[in-house]
């Protein structure tokens, strides 16, 4: 690991993912120091067993919530873990093995060249990936492109992505939402609508079936209203700023740039 990259750590938030995150946080060891895992409430005998792994591995840094707050709310308590800790920037990956471990330095040395950019994956998806699901995210890509008057945004759902620390907690200590399943929607809206430009990497997912591991915490009713909800207060916002988004086009200023 260079000089250049030691301001970059790995995120893991967890959520009752069983014995797959010590598959997860094993890959992300292997490529990357450090890792920082926030346990969000879990029940099912995880957060222990990570603090074990913990006390065996100096560059393995796991927080343990009291309760289960969602999955933006165990980011932003590691963001500001991580932040303390003299780090600028904060590579997330999901702990239900969905993710590719192996791109982690591919995408953080992207971060590297281009420090103010967020780097977010597009996912490429096999046959594992559900047909609903896949079709779903196109209504919420559609509706994140439209928020955001055409920034680049590649998916808005895909979780493995490196963010610049500073300007995600800004915007996520200037109101109360993105703390649940709608954080990876709203933090590329709203880091695209501070200036923030995306850059678009491929990265393949993964679907594990029950008897490889895989566990889904998504609910179709559930999450889905809550998306719903996300974008309405999205799109309200959106027509205010667009005089500002128009102009940012026009000059070409970020976050119109870094597309590919």
């Amino acid at each position: 690991m260079t000089a250049s990259t030691t301001r970059h750590a790995v995120l893991i938030p967890s959520y009752n993912t069983g014995a797959t995150v010590y598959d997860t946080v094993r890959a992300a060891r292997a490529q990357w120091s450090p890792v920082w895992v926030v346990v969000d409430g879990s029940t099912d005998g995880t957060a222990e067993g990570l603090q074990r792994l913990a006390e065996a591995d100096a560059q393995l840094h796991v927080i343990v919530l009291p309760r289960n707050q969602g999955k933006g709310a165990a980011v932003l308590t590691g963001l500001h873990a991580a932040q303390a800790a003299g780090f600028t920037h904060v590579l997330t990956m999901d702990s239900d093995g969905q993710h590719p471990a192996g791109l982690i330095p591919q995408f953080i040395a992207s971060s590297v060249e281009h420090p103010d950019a967020m780097v977010l994956g597009k996912p490429v998806f096999d046959a594992s990936a559900p047909l609903l699901r896949v079709r779903g995210r196109r209504i919420s890509n559609g509706w994140t492109d439209l928020e955001t008057l055409g920034a680049g945004i590649g998916d808005s759902l895909y979780g493995f992505r490196v963010y610049p620390i500073e300007p995600l907690i800004a915007v996520m200590q200037r109101q109360p939402w993105m703390r649940r399943f709608d954080f990876d929607t709203e933090a590329v809206v709203r880091l695209a609508w501070r200036g923030v430009a995306p850059i678009n990497l491929p990265a393949p997912v993964k679907y594990l079936t029950a008897e490889e591991g895989g566990v889904s915490h998504f609910r179709y009713g559930r999450d889905n209203v809550l998306l719903t909800w996300m974008h309405a207060r999205l799109m309200v916002e959106f027509l205010l700023r667009l005089p500002v988004l128009v102009w940012r086009r026009v000059r070409r200023l970020p976050p119109f740039q870094y597309r590919s």
